[in-house]
């Protein structure tokens, strides 16, 4: 089972990216080549979103109406953040009433880039696969933090 949190993290950033950049046009703009990657990217979402299989879909009018207010919403940051929430809440309920629509939506996300390699070699090497924002010793007697 998908990570429906996890999902709608990938895709509220793309879908708002879109709305920003076309206003309510993106409900019905076919690709444009000059798109950028994630205008791109959130116009297939909201299409797949909006014509997700008749059978099984969702109401998209709360996806479609939370897309407008979005784009609406204009450089105000408080309505950018309501109206953000309201499109992840739609989405969030959308993603429950149709059980293959994740799955649908996962395929036209990127691959996630490789996690980082790591090698360490000799005694007492360390190796930090990501950020360390703390000290790291070793040693005979190695302590906490540095003295000053």
């Amino acid at each position: 089972m998908l990570d429906t949190t996890a999902l709608l993290d990938q895709i509220v950033p793309a879908a708002e990216a879109a709305a920003a950049a076309y206003g309510v046009s993106v409900l019905t703009r076919t690709q444009d080549a000059a798109a950028n990657a994630t205008v791109g990217l959130g116009q297939r979402l909201i299409h797949r979103l909006l014509h997700h299989d008749a059978d099984t879909a969702p109401d998209s009018a709360p996806v479609r109406t939370a897309v407008v207010r979005l784009a609406e919403a204009g450089a105000d940051p408080e309505m950018l953040a309501l109206h953000r929430a309201e499109l992840r809440l739609a989405l969030r309920t959308a993603l429950t009433e149709a059980p293959g629509l994740a799955a649908e939506l996962s395929a036209l996300l990127p691959a996630p880039p490789p996690p980082p390699v790591v090698h360490a070699e000799g005694e007492r090497s360390v190796a930090v696969g990501g950020d360390n924002s703390g000290t790291i010793s070793t040693g005979d007697g190695a302590g906490g933090a540095p003295r000053r």
